[in-house]
């Protein structure tokens, strides 16, 4: 073997000399979980109850009521109503209501403006109606007008906003363009499913239903099923006839095959050859997609 330090017994052994063995190298700490000999079955019964217990403890008291200090905040703060803990981000509450017997889950977001602090041209800014359900982790970003009725719900991880960037300059850094808000409206009885965007200029009429991750931006009609990116309308209701199936732009809606460009003599003016909508809307439907929901 190669001496470490040649000719010159007198001076420590350098740092080139031969790794130690490594059965003598103490092993680094461990984690407790991870350690050779961890807690007790029943240490760990008892540990896991108490954490399950002190967490339940502070999410029911952690949740904000019609009489806690926090709900005086906001322009209005319907009795029955309440916010689960924990929240999202919160702010601007001066500029948001909400009516009775609504819940709102935890972890979601709910803003009037930019910033904390910032005075609003609107009032309110964001309005949740009666007997809503606002889904875990959703966002409603106010900047203009957001309202959602009655009865209103929504599955979790949903975004409203009423805002959206310009991009008047192609040569601009996008964000730094001046935004445009254009108002949402989320008609009473509506129902969003998960991971539905909800983009400025919407407007929903009654009991819509919106598939799980929808992109929406338009005007539709009461009673109607939308989904999609973009959203279209997939069925609709009929008085005395039931629910149609809307049939996909560009298919015959007698064979299913593609169509001779021109609509159905029947379809009514809510045909459409615009391929993020649906032919065969409701009457309500103009031939670019959008329509007047009731108010």
């Amino acid at each position: 073997m190669t001496d470490p330090n040649p000719g010159r017994p007198d001076r420590p052994a350098s740092g080139h000399a031969p790794p130690a063995d490594p059965a003598s190298v103490a092993a680094p700490p461990r984690h407790p979980s991870l350690a050779p000999r961890p807690a007790s079955p029943r240490h760990r019964r008892w540990a896991n109850a108490a954490i399950h217990l002190a967490w339940g403890w502070v999410a029911r008291h952690g949740a904000t009521g019609p009489d806690d200090r926090l709900a005086g905040r906001f322009g209005a703060f319907g009795s029955g109503s309440c916010l689960a803990f924990p929240p999202g981000a919160v702010f601007g509450e001066r500029w948001i209501r909400i009516g009775r017997d609504t819940l709102v889950g935890p972890q979601v977001s709910i803003s009037a403006g930019m910033v904390p602090g910032q005075s609003m041209v609107t009032d309110p800014v964001v309005r949740i109606g009666d007997r809503c359900m606002i889904g875990r982790g959703s966002h409603i970003v106010g900047h203009f007008e957001i309202e959602i009725g009655d009865d209103v719900q929504t599955g979790p991880y949903v975004y409203v906003t009423d805002q959206n960037h310009g991009y008047e300059n192609p040569d601009e850094v996008v964000h730094v363009q001046w935004p445009s808000d254009d108002p949402v409206h989320i008609g009473t009885g509506s129902w969003l499913g998960t991971g539905v965007v909800i983009l400025p200029g919407t407007r929903l009429g009654r009991n819509v239903v919106v598939g799980a991750g929808a992109v929406v931006r338009g005007v539709f009609p009461d009673h109607c099923v939308i989904a999609g990116v973009p959203a279209r309308v997939v069925r609709y209701y009929v008085p005395g006839s039931g629910w149609v199936d809307a049939t996909p732009a560009g298919e015959s809606p007698s064979t299913g095959g593609p169509s001779s460009g021109e609509p159905p003599a029947d379809s009514g003016p809510g045909s459409s050859t615009d391929p993020g909508v649906g032919i065969g809307p409701p009457a309500a439907v103009v031939p670019n997609g959008t329509g007047t929901p009731s108010p």
